[in-house]
């Protein structure tokens, strides 16, 4: 019997409960088994498209999936396609103008309808719809269109040849959407589609019963699942909010819950939660940073309306000395020590994975060097004129206000940080932020990273797969969040820099694999040595997972929960 639950009309973010009771009846022997995960980050929306941040990404992730993804090991695999195309296939074309995918046989909604070529079509067609503010637009560059010839066959065209087609539609941050359900939420509509972005219909292992936003999220198996011994759980509990501490305490100590994500947490707290053997530490390093972002934009509230805009270059840190002497004064090893430990390293690059395209240029940055910061900002005209150990420079103080999510490493960074900054005269003003609400994806909300209503931020970022190429594009000038596109961009400093989107040019046309290093490499020099970006920690993917919890993969290349399908319970 097909079910058509997932296609009833949702009140607010709350789907019919039937459904789950439905889904839970065709679970068979699964029925009562609960997999509790805790993410204290809490989601705010289940559409990757309309959010940048990584928690709301990997709660879709068990939902909503790509035509391919990459193992933990970063090697590219076919999921909702029957197999990766290639020249030596054929799927790929010779003049590397075109990449033709293939459906699985036989796909189906949750909702029992068939996935179809056009659902990946009508996918394309929404992210790049005037005014939809698609948070990963980056993927879809390139594309001059997509060809449907049958209900199982999707050509992408480029518009100029593409050495690494393996964008649109792969991992996590891109994964199909079914066009019946989002056909009224095109461009500006999009944000507007409650009923759509809390409880969207997937081809994943799991169907959305009930979303509260900022708080939990109740999955149940999806019935319609192409493997019918999977997934291994009836349903799944997404818990949000709270902290780092108490997630970990809820997996190590009182076994509340099977998985937590995201355990940022000084390594020798974490270390202690685990010493019980009730649980274990999952960690892998991949392309993850931690780094400070420098506002290029005055975030000052008397501009209104265009508050944090390139209308109004930001008074002090437009000046490239001070940005330098910011980052001088910095050290990264000691950051390490405090926050991370074994799962983090000092780095001076944006893009540090894979190991063999991170650059050398910038190593200097290892050393902090008090003394060089001092004389930038003397040479910038910033002097202590009235002894209060302040700079000030025509009547205004050298003070930035320095923001982050709540977190405790992250507190303790801002502490230390701001204790660099006042031995070299500057002045910061410290503010933290509900992890949920600072990387929320509520375009009205004025506190999240993206509308950055302060003069520096802290966070960290990452890209799916082992190609940086549209990672790298985050920062060109038409990926600037504003009031035009929602807020959704993903070039938070506001850098524009004509050279730059020129080079992200050349690497999405060059095939020869050394070039494409040096390409990345360069791009990489531009943002960390204009210092619009100031790289801190390569951090380690870290969470935790209870004894008797199976089949869990790490994966710092894609969603946490890529094989969520293949966990189980097991005897302890």
């Amino acid at each position: 019997m097909v079910t058509r639950c997932a296609g009833v009309a949702l009140a607010a973010w709350v789907i019919l409960l039937a459904c789950a009771a439905q889904a839970k009846e065709r679970a068979g022997e699964r029925a009562g088994e609960r997999l509790t995960i805790l993410s204290w980050q809490a989601p705010s929306t289940l559409n990757p498209y309309l959010s940048a941040g990584a928690k709301d990404v990997e709660a879709a992730s068990l939902v909503l999936e790509p035509l391919a993804r990459f193992t933990p090991e970063g090697q590219l695999i076919a999921w909702l396609a029957d197999e990766i195309p290639t020249l030596e296939n054929g799927g790929r074309s010779a003049d590397m103008m075109a990449i033709t995918w293939r459906l699985r046989e036989g796909l189906l909604w949750s909702d029992g309808s068939a996935v179809t070529s056009q659902d990946v079509r009508f996918t394309w067609a929404y992210c790049t719809a005037e005014g939809a503010g698609c948070a990963q637009a980056a993927k879809f560059d390139g594309i001059a269109g997509i060809e449907t010839p049958d209900a199982r066959t999707i050509t992408i065209r480029f518009n100029a040849p593409q050495p690494n087609p393996y964008a649109a539609f792969v991992g996590a941050q891109t994964p199909i959407l079914q066009g019946a359900q989002f056909a009224a939420c095109m461009g500006a509509q999009s944000a507007a589609c409650t009923a759509q972005n809390f409880a969207p219909i997937g081809t994943g292992p799991f169907t959305v019963v009930a979303f509260w936003p900022n708080d939990v999220i109740r999955f149940a198996a999806n019935p319609q699942y192409r493997d019918p011994a999977l997934p291994g759980f009836a349903e799944v509990v997404l818990k949000g909010g709270g902290d780092a501490s108490g997630a970990a305490r809820a997996v190590f100590q009182t076994t509340e819950a099977d998985y937590a994500t995201n355990l940022q947490l000084a390594p020798e707290l974490l270390e202690r939660m685990a010493q019980g053997g009730r649980g274990k530490i999952e960690t892998a390093f991949g392309p993850l940073v931690e780094y400070i972002a420098l506002n290029l934009t005055d975030p000052d509230p008397k501009h209104g309306a265009a508050r944090a805009t390139r209308a109004h270059p930001h008074p002090v840190l437009s000046d490239a000395l001070v940005r330098r002497a910011l980052s001088l004064a910095l050290d990264r090893a000691a950051l390490v020590e405090i926050g991370y430990g074994a799962a983090g390293r000092a780095t001076c690059n944006i893009v540090v994975a894979p190991a063999h395209v991170a650059s050398t240029a910038n190593d200097a940055c290892h050393m902090q060097d008090m003394e060089t910061a001092r004389a930038l900002l003397d040479q910038a005209g910033w002097r202590d004129s009235d002894g209060d150990g302040i700079r000030d420079k025509d009547g205004r103080a050298l003070s930035l206000s320095f923001q982050t999510s709540t977190n405790a490493v992250r507190q303790d960074f801002q502490a230390i940080i701001k204790h660099w900054w006042t031995q070299i005269g500057v002045g910061a003003e410290l503010r933290n932020i509900n992890a949920s609400v600072f990387f929320g994806s509520d375009p009205a909300n004025p506190d999240t990273f993206q509308k950055f209503h302060a003069d520096a931020q802290m966070f960290a970022s990452m890209f799916d797969g082992t190609d940086p190429e549209t990672f790298l594009r985050n920062w060109r000038c038409d990926r600037i969040p504003g009031p035009d596109n929602g807020w959704q961009g993903s070039n938070v400093p506001r850098f524009c820099d004509v050279e730059y989107d020129r080079l992200t040019e050349e690497l999405a046309r060059s095939g020869a694999p050394d070039e494409r290093v040096r390409l990345v490499r360069a791009l990489n020099d531009r943002l960390v040595q204009d210092h619009v970006l100031v790289p801190l920690v390569a951090r380690g993917r870290v969470s935790g997972r209870a004894k008797g919890l199976a089949g869990v993969e790490m994966n710092p290349w894609d969603s946490e929960f890529w094989n969520i399908a293949q966990w189980r319970r097991q005897a302890e």
